[in-house]
């Protein structure tokens, strides 16, 4: 019976203090369910950016040229007479892609059905126009994505089904057409290298020109590596004196199998196979490189069993079509690979700002379970002196809040997973959720437990008990800093990790403690001064603030973190938006660049209101002029400086090159030398011999008048030019004069710099169709705004900004909240001291003064600690802090820190500690003379 009412009891005790603590309660709960909804929400709106920025990438690789690819050649004489029935074969390649494991062929897809290729064959007849070409080889394709890019001005496409009796059909590119002096209706002779082991004599046969075709202008990048099908090229004749003269050829689907019945090997047949990473495209992307990676021996173990015996090379069998060895090109495991690397940057960055919100939001917690048990105090001293055991209240206390905390994790938890995207890589993280429940809830036994403990009987050597507190505080300082410092250090060695991502956190807390040591000896100076001054109102608030500094540091460290974290974030924004518009004109080189192969001139003139720049670009062998050595493979740039400076002005590379690229008539050609170039050949200039089929050599000679430096090397004119080099390549830049020495040549590149001069001529559309009018359908065309919206709309970029920006604005709402609660808990003190100072005949106004100087030194150290914070912590981390994968330019961005929002929150600090102050007055004035005297 005494039981049961006990238990009665203890049930409405509960509910009482529930009810009420109902306010801190509902604190607790709003920063577990912020929290748990976190743990549950980010990581899966994280995979959804990474997602979409690997989709990005791929995608954009995918346009350009295939990452997956098999490729095989049949063996079309093991039947008499020799056949290959090549639709079939290209259509089973449709069946390849089930050898692929675990599921991954539902990721991938056939592509246009497969292409074929031939070797080079010789033309026969008709012989070029040309007397300078010793010998013409054709090459003969057959390339279904061609068709979408090119329009046929006479005649029409190679049948994919030839007519009986006639000939194979090929298409040619007016350019190549002209060169060959063919037209529609002409007849090719080509003469295919003999088979071994089948042939004795190289076979020969013949196609007929069905049509002549131009190509037109592609915005995803299709002729890139494609330019023979255009354009022809020439080189030396192999182990004998002249020229050759290379071009291609497109073919129709059979055209294999007539050529095969002319007694011509197989081509090379190629299928296509495109990643579909739609969804969640980093789970689909690991699990198909997975296959990948043993996909071309599953292929031998199920298709090649046997021997050829003409090539006795292995033989497989595809749909019943005898073919070599299957071969397999894997693009997409490197990319996955160098993705993987700057997604894990991505998520280190994300650590920094996730973990300095969940440090606010546990101070927060602290802050709130103190105020609770502050406005419990008394009870639970009646309590004690009523035998209440510890044990007893600390599981009163905790009956109270726990299931107030439980339940705000499990809606905070069911509302993240409401909200977050859904077909994402990422998954909800539970065992962080637990873990930041598990510790807001043992946050209030433990300090219940602080509050409520049997005091320690007071000893009689109360200055040896000061000084083992003293010595106390001392080794907790000097533990903080140097877990610091060692934080740090590992940090700049071997980057963040899950654990050195809360290092600023330390940083921050290492801060806050040299605060609460300087802010006393600085309140004491003001002390010293308030002293000497007439009035009491700044002795006493300087009196109270040096009395109550080293209780608000709980309060200091929500507010330092949490503005350095904002002023953090918006320095890593600041940077990244700045670096974004370096990368985009370092892509570019200014408001628009064309690329096309070889060193050409540029058609007509520039467009009205637009200014041009051309850049040719050469891989030279030089020699020394001082000592002979030979330094091959450099790039030499040819270059109008006066050009350059009309389309950037106040280009440093601009300026350089246009006072020192002056050249007179029969000199040497001025140059200027990249550091490693002018490192190998100290003094002296260079010399080269640049030889072009058909024409005599042409002898150069090259004179340094400067080194460039590293700003001139990353300035944006270079991008262009640069993006088409291996890394490390030696670098001579020279005189447009060499044009006229050299001529034009199929090897190499050609730039040319577009900058418009009004707002019409600036705009994408009149910059690409100025830049195709001047360098023709296969340029590859970059604009500087398109370029920049697609770095700006990386999923990387986004996903970085939005978790700072989130975790920010949480982090601030959070802090607001610890200071609010700090400033309750702390009110009663200063209500007490202005209360007995009105009794004393204090006025209204200066009982409000008081009020501010007493939270002012708060605000000054919140506002400097934390401003100081924002700007340490990227500086400490200058060697992990790598933004450039995110900018696209060409060296690490510089930290640039956003002044405007430093200054604002800053500014917010400020305010909200005045409008505490002013809050604090106006209750003030409220209280009544009675009030007043039962505080005092």
């Amino acid at each position: 019976m005494s039981r049961n009412r006990t238990e009665g009891v203890t049930r409405r005790l509960i509910r009482k203090e529930t009810r009420g603590d109902l306010p801190l309660l509902a604190c607790l709960a709003a920063l577990v369910l912020a929290l748990t909804a976190l743990c549950a929400w980010a990581p899966a709106f994280a995979g959804g950016q990474e997602d979409r920025a690997l989709r990005q990438r791929v995608d954009a690789a995918q346009s350009q040229a295939p990452l997956i690819s098999l490729s095989t050649t049949p063996e079309v004489f093991n039947t008499q007479p020799p056949a290959v029935d090549m639709a079939t074969l290209l259509g089973a390649g449709r069946t390849l892609t089930g050898q692929l494991g675990g599921g991954a062929a539902r990721h991938v897809s056939l592509t246009d059905g497969g292409s074929y290729d031939y070797d080079q064959a010789s033309l026969l007849a008709p012989r070029p126009p040309e007397p300078a070409n010793t010998s013409t080889q054709l090459t003969v394709s057959y390339l279904p994505s061609a068709r979408a890019h090119l329009r046929y001005v006479n005649g029409h496409a190679p049948a994919d089904r030839t007519p009986l009796a006639t000939a194979p059909q090929i298409g040619l590119s007016q350019t190549i057409a002209r060169t060959l002096g063919v037209r529609v209706g002409s007849r090719l002779t080509l003469g295919f290298a003999k088979t071994p082991g089948a042939q004795n004599a190289p076979p020969q046969a013949q196609l007929v020109v069905s049509g002549v075709y131009r190509t037109t202008a592609a915005t995803d990048g299709f002729w890139t590596g494609r330019e023979t099908l255009d354009q022809p090229s020439r080189h030396p004749q192999e182990r004998s004196a002249g020229t050759v003269l290379a071009v291609r050829g497109l073919v129709g689907l059979d055209a294999a199998d007539l050529l095969a019945g002319a007694g011509v090997g197989g081509p090379r047949v190629t299928w296509q196979l495109r990643a579909d990473l739609s969804g969640a495209a980093l789970d689909r992307a690991r699990a198909l490189t997975g296959p990948l990676s043993h996909y071309s021996a599953d292929l031998s173990a199920a298709l090649c069993q046997g021997v050829d015996p003409i090539t006795d090379d292995i033989a497989c069998r595809i749909d019943g079509q005898t073919t070599g060895p299957l071969l397999l090109t894997d693009f997409l495991t490197p990319m996955l690979a160098a993705f993987t690397a700057q997604d894990q940057q991505a998520r280190s960055l994300s650590t920094f700002a996730v973990d300095a919100l969940a440090a606010v939001a546990l101070a927060t917690a602290a802050v709130a379970v103190r105020l609770l048990l502050r406005r419990r105090q008394a009870h639970l001293r009646l309590q004690r002196a009523r035998g209440a055991s510890t044990a007893r209240l600390v599981v009163l206390r905790s009956a109270v809040a726990w299931p107030v905390v439980l339940t705000a994790a499990l809606l905070g938890w069911a509302a993240g997973r409401a909200l977050a995207p859904t077909g994402t890589s990422g998954l909800p993280q539970p065992v962080p959720a637990a873990c930041a429940t598990a510790v807001v809830a043992l946050t209030v036994p433990l300090m219940t437990w602080l509050a409520v403990r049997e005091p320690r009987r007071p000893g009689r050597l109360r200055r040896s008990r000061r000084k083992a507190v003293v010595g106390r505080r001392l080794v907790l300082e000097l533990t903080v800093l140097l877990t610091t410092a060692a934080g740090v250090v590992a940090l700049r060695s071997q980057g963040p990790d899950g654990i050195l991502g809360a290092v600023p956190v330390l940083v921050a807390l290492a801060v806050v403690l040299l605060l609460l040591r300087i802010c006393p000896l600085v309140l004491r100076l003001v002390l010293r001064q308030a002293r000497r001054g007439r009035g009491t109102v700044g002795f006493v608030g300087a009196a109270r603030a040096a009395h109550d500094a080293p209780a608000t540091g709980l309060a200091l460290f929500v507010l330092v973190l949490t503005l350095g974290t904002a002023v953090f974030g918006g320095l890593v924004h600041r940077t990244i938006d700045d670096g974004l518009i370096t990368g985009a004109a370092w892509t570019t080189g200014a408001d628009a660049s064309a690329t096309v192969s070889g060193t050409v001139t540029p058609a007509g003139a520039a467009t009205t209101g637009t200014r041009t720049a051309v850049q040719r670009l050469r891989i030279l062998d030089l020699a020394g002029q001082a000592d002979g050595a030979a330094i091959p493979q450099v790039a030499v740039v040819t270059v109008d400086p006066r050009q350059l400076a009309a389309v950037a002005p106040k280009s440093p590379l601009a300026k350089a090159l246009l006072s020192g690229l002056t050249a007179d008539a029969g000199a040497p050609l001025p140059s200027f030398l990249s550091p490693g170039l002018r490192a190998r050949e100290r003094t002296g200039g260079f010399t080269t011999t640049v030889v072009t089929p058909g024409r005599p050599p042409v002898d150069l000679t090259l004179k340094p008048v400067g080194t460039l430096t590293h700003a001139q090397l990353d300035d944006p004119l270079l991008g262009p030019v640069t993006a088409l080099l291996p890394a490390g390549t030696p670098l001579l830049i020279t005189t447009a004069d060499a044009d006229r020495l050299l001529p034009q040549q199929p090897s190499g590149s050609t730039v040319l710099l577009l900058k418009g001069d009004t707002p019409a001529t600036a705009r994408p559309v009149a910059l690409r169709s100025a830049a195709a009018m001047a360098l023709g359908p296969l340029a590859r065309i970059r604009v500087r705004s398109e370029t920049l919206d697609t770095l700006r709309a990386d999923g990387l970029t986004r996903g970085l900004g939005t978790i700072y920006t989130v975790t920010s604005l949480l982090a601030a709402l959070t802090g607001l909240l610890a200071l609010a609660l700090e400033l309750t808990l702390t009110s009663d003190e200063r209500s007490r001291t202005t209360s007995f100072l009105r009794t004393l005949g204090l006025g209204g106004r200066e009982a409000g003064a008081l009020h501010f100087l007493q939270l002012l030194p708060l605000a000054v150290a919140s506002a400097a600690g934390g401003t100081l914070l924002g700007l340490l912590e990227p500086r400490l981390m200058a060697g992990t802090l790598d933004l450039r994968q995110f900018t696209g330019g060409p060296a690490q961005p510089a930290l640039r820190t956003d002044y405007s929002l430093t200054l604002a929150l800053v500014a917010g600090v400020t305010a909200l500690v005045l409008t505490a102050a002013a809050t604090e007055t106006v209750l003030a004035r409220r209280r009544r003379l009675g009030a007043v005297l039962r505080l005092t």
